[in-house]
């Protein structure tokens, strides 16, 4: 690599265009593959790369690892699946943690994860810009340290791992910027308290959107749940096992067809008929749907029985906001305190990778289907991109190791 490095430095010396340039922009060049993202798919491939002797640096827009779940997460989140369906690479959790780690506890074991493998972060480094230089073969990364420096790394292998959850996604509703009340979407929300007693429109009914809407019942705020697609709806345990955990084990030995509708059954007999309270499920079965589309069931936390009561209340879709009120699809107006958009996240890839191989220029993911997504071209990965959660991005970040590793060996 060092080769390769004085042949790219020559060439900037003799190139007419930058020759007679005096440049302030730092260069370096890493050594290693070069990591965009220290979320946890980020940390897993680094440590997976480690474990084989490589050394990786890792660039990261925030000033800590994990920054989604460190600042744009809710005070109540646990982890939705069991923890040895969440830990990464070669180390598990902690056997005092409960089956379902809090919030606090998983970043705990993320920065236990980062201290063990001594994985190398430059933090406050946001990455704008890169691109493969057929010229000198190296992946150009332009990056700005601490909103001011420009730094610009050069690296044979680039790794994007900065995940489907990189941007808020913000509907395009009518009247959303006239509306008085607050707006906040889900990253920004941390606990009911603040909206005690108030009348409160939740937009999304994903897992976030219904653990919101049972967190604010917990303040004594009323909460009406807007769902504007179907949803399948699932305990969260089935006789005392996870209900993920369960629909695995029964996919070693039937088709996801049978599970599928097990857990319809299943599901019927312990919530009833969701749809006659407003939540219709998909024709497609919930591990078809997550298979085929990437969307997850809900797996309910105690909100459906919130919904029984009537505590919560599910309205259909949004037309417009006013100053203070909300339209509905069926014409009724409604007033509410405040609007809580629990309208998921993007990837932002298409905003500063700039190839159109691998990712896609509207959604910002892998064109490849699962498991085929994690490589590109010229030494391009990605982890954290299966819509699959940790499970799938540990999977993805110990192939882009054992690819590594067979170039390097090459």
């Amino acid at each position: 690599m060092d080769d390769y490095w004085k042949e790219l430095q020559g060439k900037r010396l003799h190139d007419p265009l930058t020759k007679n340039q005096v440049s302030p922009i730092p260069q370096i060049l890493v050594q290693g593959p070069l990591i965009v993202g220290a979320g946890p798919s980020g940390l897993a491939v680094a440590a997976c790369l480690k474990q084989k002797g490589i050394q990786s640096l890792i660039l990261e827009r925030a000033e800590c690892i994990a920054s989604l779940w460190q600042f744009k997460t809710y005070d109540r989140l646990r982890l939705h699946l069991p923890k040895p369906f969440c830990q990464l690479p070669f180390m598990p959790f902690p056997s005092h943690f409960p089956t379902y780690p809090t919030k606090q506890q998983f970043l705990s074991y993320l920065k236990a994860y980062a201290d063990y493998f001594k994985l190398k972060t430059v933090f406050n480094s946001t990455v704008i810009r890169a691109e493969w230089d057929e010229r000198c073969g190296f992946w150009k990364v332009k990056s700005v340290k601490d909103q001011k420096v420009i730094v610009e790394y050069f690296c044979k292998w680039l790794i994007v791992a900065t995940g489907e959850n990189a941007e808020e996604i913000i509907p395009q509703i009518e009247g959303l910027e006239i509306f008085e009340g607050p707006v906040v979407h889900t990253s920004s929300y941390k606990t009911g308290e603040v909206f005690h007693g108030k009348k409160v429109l939740v937009i999304g009914c994903g897992n976030s959107g219904m653990e919101v809407c049972l967190d604010l019942c917990n303040f004594n705020a009323s909460p009406h749940l807007v769902v504007r697609n179907s949803v399948h709806i699932l305990p969260h345990e089935i006789l005392g096992r996870s209900t993920f955990g369960l629909s695995m084990c029964l996919l070693r030995w039937l088709p996801m067809r049978i599970v599928d509708q097990f857990l319809l059954l299943v599901s019927r007999l312990m919530l009833g008929d969701t749809s006659k309270l407003g939540l219709h499920r998909p024709k497609l079965g919930p591990l078809q749907l997550k298979n085929l589309s990437g969307k997850t069931p809900v797996l309910d936390v105690g909100t459906f029985a919130k919904i029984k009561t009537g505590k919560i209340k599910v309205r259909r879709g949004v037309t417009r906001l006013t100053r203070h009120a909300a339209e509905f699809v069926d014409g009724s107006l409604e007033n509410f305190d405040a609007v809580i958009l629990a309208t998921g996240y993007k990837s932002n890839v298409p905003s500063w990778l700039k190839e159109r191989h691998m990712f896609d220029e509207k959604d910002g993911m892998p064109r490849k289907e699962f498991p085929n997504g994690w490589k590109g071209e010229c030494g391009l990965y990605a982890v954290g991109f299966t819509k699959r959660g940790l499970l799938g991005a540990s999977m993805d970040a110990k192939r882009i190791a054992e690819d590594i590793e067979l170039c390097l060996e090459n």
